[in-house]
């Protein structure tokens, strides 16, 4: 007799469709958009920000019973009061800026960050654009509400302003574009340098510093680099200016974003994290 021979029985792998998988920059983005907002000193720096933007522009109407020249308009003496808070807040976002890039590196983030994101330069720009895009409606935000705690008192001395003004709103605008592109030559800086206490003495140095050295020395090219420095620029978009145009002064500005983000993405690819 012949002994049945039992055939296993295999059973069919069921086929069912694998999820897209594929990493995309939207995805990216709102990784970092929840790094950002979930950090306190994101938090922190943003409450100062309103604190300062508020607090000088009162205590600027306050201190002061005559601003400037008679001839001067209302409008520009609302955009000054609202915008005065920005010779502070612009060294307060680029500390933000800093730490935006260079906290990841001090913790070691920064190697699961690029773990997950292969190619790097993506992780790069996605903070860049958060960073950029959030400092912007926070500093809208943050003028708009200290033109309109500076309104009243301006108005109850004989100055009013008009906010549906189109000039006042340029100013308004330029000076949270200014603070945009001011955080974002600050977060190339530290991407560069990848230091934090390096990072902050090189954007604070850029904005304050160099400024204060090139006052003291009297010769036309002084003169004429001062003019060109990222706060000297960037005061255009906000107070006015006799050398730029807002739309050059804008061009000046990305071009100081240029000069630290080529060389700090060049670096971030040839480096190890």
């Amino acid at each position: 007799m012949t002994a049945a021979v039992e055939t296993p029985v295999v059973a069919r792998a069921t086929l069912r469709p694998v999820a897209d998988a594929r990493l995309r920059f939207s995805g990216v983005l709102r990784s970092e958009w929840i790094k950002l907002t979930t950090l306190r000193s994101t938090v922190w720096i943003w409450a100062i920000l309103f604190a300062l933007q508020i607090g000088m522009g009162a205590l600027m109407v306050l201190s002061q019973d005559r601003f400037g020249d008679p001839s001067q308009g209302a409008a520009q003496t609302a955009v000054f009061a609202a915008s005065i808070g920005l010779i502070f807040n612009q060294l307060v976002i680029a500390v933000l800026g800093v730490l935006v890039i260079s906290g990841e590196y001090g913790t070691g983030q920064i190697r699961s960050s690029l773990t997950a994101v292969p190619k790097r330069l993506p992780v790069l720009w996605a903070k860049a654009l958060v960073f950029g895009v959030s400092t912007f409606v926070v500093g809208l935000l943050a003028i708009i509400a200290a033109y309109a705690v500076t309104w009243p008192m301006l108005d109850s001395k004989g100055i009013t302003s008009d906010l549906g003004d189109p000039d006042v709103w340029a100013h308004l605008v330029g000076g949270a574009g200014y603070l945009a592109l001011v955080g974002l030559v600050a977060f190339f800086i530290g991407a560069l340098l990848r230091h934090t206490a390096a990072g902050i003495a090189a954007a604070v140095g850029l904005l304050l510093v160099v400024p204060s050295v090139l006052s003291f020395i009297v010769a036309d090219w002084s003169t004429v680099l001062g003019q060109w420095l990222p706060g000297s620029v960037g005061q255009g978009l906000f107070f006015g200016s006799d050398i730029f145009e807002p739309w050059q002064a804008v061009l000046v500005m990305l071009g100081w974003v240029t000069v630290f983000a080529v060389p700090a993405a060049v670096l971030l690819k040839r480096r190890d994290a």
